[in-house]
């Protein structure tokens, strides 16, 4: 791999780092949580490795905790994810991706940075996908041994933590009114619809008002270039 590909993908990997201290207990809590539903380690791990999506993965085992069929658990699981198709768009726009580069693109996030190679993309990918991954093993190794991150409060970190990255991103009246409308709106659905719905509604709702309030705005076509990567969500 040439050195700049390296350094591209290097910087990518460590853009995440902040976002470690989230990620390590929510997917620890994932796993005593799948571990208490009667999960297999090879479930947990499974789970993980092919889903990769917490809010998912942590309703899927809820669900087959309560003996929830199988049709039921797929469906609210798809809801959940519905939302990737939308940064799948964003994300194809943002980056000038070969054929062959967007299928291992569609497992990534968005990036709240100037740079958009590849490589810096799927450093992006692998640090949160490996850190996942591990914690969600060291969490059901260790099981009860673990506290449970919810009554330690660590699990405002991730949150908090995409919302610090979301504030640098606000920067017209338009995206503001979106990141505060859409903010409310999953706040009141979540408190009256069931399993994605208030992720899927919110998520489409959301890009329909921010098109709405550009639509009369250029489109944006400037080069972008590699610079050093600042944050990821």
């Amino acid at each position: 791999m040439p050195a700049e590909s390296t350094g591209a993908f290097r910087r990518g990997f460590w853009a995440l780092a902040p976002l470690w201290l989230g990620v390590v207990p929510f997917a620890a809590a994932y796993a005593i949580t799948a571990r208490s539903a009667g999960l297999s380690l090879i479930e947990t791990q499974a789970l993980s490795v092919l889903v990769f999506a917490g809010s998912a993965q942590f309703s899927a085992v809820g669900l087959f905790a309560v003996g929830t069929a199988g049709a039921e658990i797929v469906l609210t699981t798809f809801l959940l994810n519905v939302r990737h198709l939308l940064y799948g768009v964003s994300l194809g726009r943002e980056f000038e991706l070969a054929r062959r580069e967007r299928p291992v693109a569609a497992f990534g996030v968005a990036a709240a940075s100037k740079e958009r190679s590849f490589r810096f993309l799927l450093g992006v990918e692998l640090s949160l996908f490996t850190m996942w991954n591990l914690a969600t093993l060291g969490g059901f190794v260790l099981g009860s041994a673990l506290p449970d991150p919810e009554r330690l409060g660590v699990d405002l970190i991730f949150p908090l933590a995409f919302l610090a990255l979301l504030v640098p991103l606000v920067r017209t009246r338009a995206e503001l009114v979106v990141a505060l409308g859409s903010g409310v709106a999953a706040y009141v659905l979540a408190r009256s619809l069931p399993g994605g719905l208030p992720i899927l509604v919110t998520g489409i709702g959301g890009s329909l008002l921010g098109a709405y309030l550009t639509r009369n705005s250029p489109p944006d076509r400037t080069v972008r270039p590699d610079d050093a990567a600042r944050e990821v969500a």
